[in-house]
């Protein structure tokens, strides 16, 4: 069945959708009265709705059901990932977002190579966010994953240390897997704290530690940064009974 997000809840039974989206379901999927279509509201409840008008400007849909999103995973995780080079960031949003992480905030460390200034952060931003809605709208999910503005290491070690398990991520790492920091806890708010493609310098794994973020390991192979949050991901998901 096709899947629309909207910003808003039913009034009087019904719910409308404006704009390009009106127009996808009019002229491209040419849906009509009667046909059925679910609505969700980024807030993680869908609406089993029936068109009842459709037109290129406006569909209006009246609600049959309201019923929490099955496709939002029980732990909260955010992905806090190091700036890559060329298109990579593109592909791990996307992975990420249909894995299930529930936020994503890029951040500059000493190894990134690619740093742009402010005004191109601002084009990718805004393309690194619809490139999160258009994943979440495949993939079933219950809400938009927001796509955050990029911020220096120390503050991606600040904001990771609130989650209740922060996770740093780091290839040097030996002594500690990650089953060992995951395995038998209840995961309600998780930190995946990811590495550049030269992987992150000793001073700031330090940095990481004294913040309050957990050392772990992917393992004895060095996988590469777009492999490695996608690894990270499915594997806390697996043991937090989401897959």
């Amino acid at each position: 069945m096709p899947r629309f997000f909207i910003q808003a809840r039913p009034v009087d039974g019904f719910l409308a959708i404006e704009g390009e989206d009106a127009h996808h379901i009019s002229r491209v999927l040419r849906m009509k009265p009667g046909d059925e279509v679910t609505l969700c509201d980024s807030a993680g409840a869908d609406f089993d709705c029936i068109i009842e008008d459709a037109s290129p400007s406006l569909v209006r849909c009246r609600v049959r059901g309201e019923f929490a999103s099955a496709g939002e995973p029980s732990a909260f995780i955010t992905l806090f990932m190091a700036l890559p080079k060329a298109d990579k960031m593109e592909f791990i949003i996307q992975k990420s977002v249909e894995l299930g992480a529930s936020r994503i905030v890029p951040f500059l460390s000493a190894r990134c190579v690619s740093r742009p200034n402010a005004a191109a952060l601002r084009k990718k931003t805004e393309r690194w966010q619809r490139i999160a809605a258009e994943a979440a709208k495949q993939c079933g999910r219950g809400l938009v994953p927001q796509v955050c503005e990029t911020i220096p290491f120390s503050e991606a070690v600040r904001q990771a240390a609130e989650s209740d398990t922060a996770l740093f991520f780091y290839e040097c790492e030996r002594d500690a897997p990650l089953r060992g920091a995951i395995g038998g806890r209840e995961l309600a708010s998780v930190s995946v704290t990811i590495g550049p493609e030269g992987g992150f310098a000793l001073e700031e794994a330090e940095q990481a530690r004294a913040g309050g973020l957990q050392s772990v390991s992917l393992g004895k192979r060095i996988l590469r940064c777009e492999t490695a949050p996608l690894a990270a991901l499915a594997a806390i998901l697996y043991e937090s009974g989401n897959f």
